[in-house]
């Protein structure tokens, strides 16, 4: 386009100078054009880029706590997972998967597996292969809509469970089991078990009282016949006694100590005994005839020697002793096995404080107690401290000062010892409101 402007001739000259000039401006344009275009995609390209970081700049410490957070995640996930399980040296696992608080909790008598009612409407069966597994199987049993369990038992084997619930018409008893899958050729099928079935149920058990403890045992006392009996105590002042496969009453009793705090069956069957508002502890014989089913539930003998209300207690592995704990401080042991029909009283065979005081140094109440299968350490509760005493002493053997995040709700020892890393041992369950079940090991009766 340039080189048509350069002629030789004036005329052409003189007109080559309004064209340059209109080359220039064209040129200029184009210029302007092609670099504002330019300029105007980059600011685009700016003001697009800008939102996030201007966003970012207001939100730079969050980015680092998240970064720390993120980072710290893993390494605290991991660490309160590790401080879960291994915050006490007497602590071996942990069942984790409740949707609210534990209410209570029950071995089976193989010590295998372990049951456990919860406040969301769930009671789970949980598989104890070994106690310091990784993850435990659980059978998941869903009460009828509007009830809360609040108390487990097992009946005969660990197919079995009577679960004792709360709802608005009153107290409830529900026995769950199931049927024995059929042979086939399918080992995979005969795997397969059935989920558990209502076999049995009772309602307003105690009116419309609550259920407070729901105590079980294989009955083998002189003519018993090996079943299953429960002794259900209503936080009223009744205690009923039944025949856990069938769902019959065997008997109803009346402490007439204004309210209960609990009540429990002797390991052969023979004696129930309750702790209740008074400082006298009433026990009870189960009397069976000559066919094995129990005859009457008669009053046998009452335990005198605390000054303050029993808050509660429990029978020794050869139903011979029973240890209480009382609100004026002090634990005793009774020997009951004393000829009652000839008037002999029960003996106070020992007497221990206490050992735990407030900051105040005012000795405080144990809430449960429950003594090691070989009656050798006695397991007790005040909150969520957790405490493990030599039943020959009372000296403390070992303690948790917060077993729990919560209040400890039920404990029980496992019946017999069961599998620890390849190991076997007697195994301690805890209950609490923090919605967990802790498993614990038996310390060394000589701490050092």
């Amino acid at each position: 386009m340039f080189f048509q402007i350069y002629y030789s001739n004036d005329s052409k000259m003189e007109a080559s100078i309004p064209i340059g000039l209109v080359s220039v401006v064209i040129g200029a344009l184009i210029a302007l054009a092609f670099f504002g275009n330019y300029f105007l995609k980059r600011k685009s390209q700016v003001q697009s880029i800008a939102p996030p970081e201007a966003l970012q700049k207001p939100v730079s410490k969050p980015p680092q706590s998240t970064s720390k957070k993120s980072h710290s995640k893993p390494h605290s996930h991991a660490a309160d997972k590790e401080a879960n399980k291994r915050h006490h040296r007497l602590d071996l696992n942990t069942l984790k998967g409740h949707g609210d608080s534990v209410t209570g909790l029950s071995f089976s008598f193989d010590g295998c597996s372990l049951a456990t009612a919860c406040a969301d409407g769930v009671v789970r069966v949980f598989k104890l292969d070994d106690a310091s597994s990784k993850s435990f199987k659980f059978l998941r049993i869903n009460l009828p809509a509007g009830c809360h369990p609040t108390a487990v038992a097992f009946c005969d084997d660990a197919s079995s469970l009577v679960v004792a619930s709360q709802a608005f018409s009153g107290s409830s008893l529900y026995m769950y089991g199931e049927e024995k899958p059929q042979a086939t050729g399918d080992s995979r099928q005969q795997t397969k078990l059935p989920l558990p079935e209502i076999k049995w149920q009772q309602h307003k058990v105690h009116d419309k009282k609550a259920i407070l403890t729901l105590a079980e045992t294989r009955a083998t006392y002189g003519t018993a016949d090996g079943s299953t009996i429960l002794a259900s105590s209503s936080d009223g002042t009744d205690i009923k006694i039944w025949h856990g496969k069938t769902g019959k009453t065997l008997g109803n009793v009346d402490t007439n100590q204004l309210k209960n705090n609990m009540a429990t069956i002797s390991p052969n069957g023979r004696f129930v005994a309750a702790a209740a508002f008074t400082a006298d502890v009433k026990v009870w014989e189960i009397v069976y005839s000559k066919d094995g089913a129990v005859k009457e539930v008669s009053r046998v003998m009452q335990l005198k020697g605390h000054k303050s209300a029993v808050t509660w207690l429990c029978f020794s592995p050869n139903s011979e002793q029973i240890i209480t704990a009382s609100k004026d401080g002090s634990i005793r042991i009774w020997n009951i096995n004393v000829r009652y029909h000839q008037d002999e009283d029960p003996k106070t065979l020992k007497v221990f404080p206490i050992p735990l005081h407030d900051s105040n140094g005012t000795t405080l109440q144990y809430d449960r107690l429950s003594i090691s299968p070989d009656g050798r350490i006695l397991a007790v509760t005040n909150g969520s401290t957790l405490q493990w005493l030599s039943a020959e002493t009372g000296q403390v053997l070992d303690a948790a000062d917060r077993a729990h995040d919560g209040d400890i709700t039920d404990i029980a020892w496992a019946p017999r010892t069961i599998p620890n890393g390849g190991k076997q041992a007697f195994v301690l369950a805890t209950a609490s409101l923090d919605k967990k079940v802790k498993l614990w090991a038996a310390p060394p009766l000589h701490p050092s």
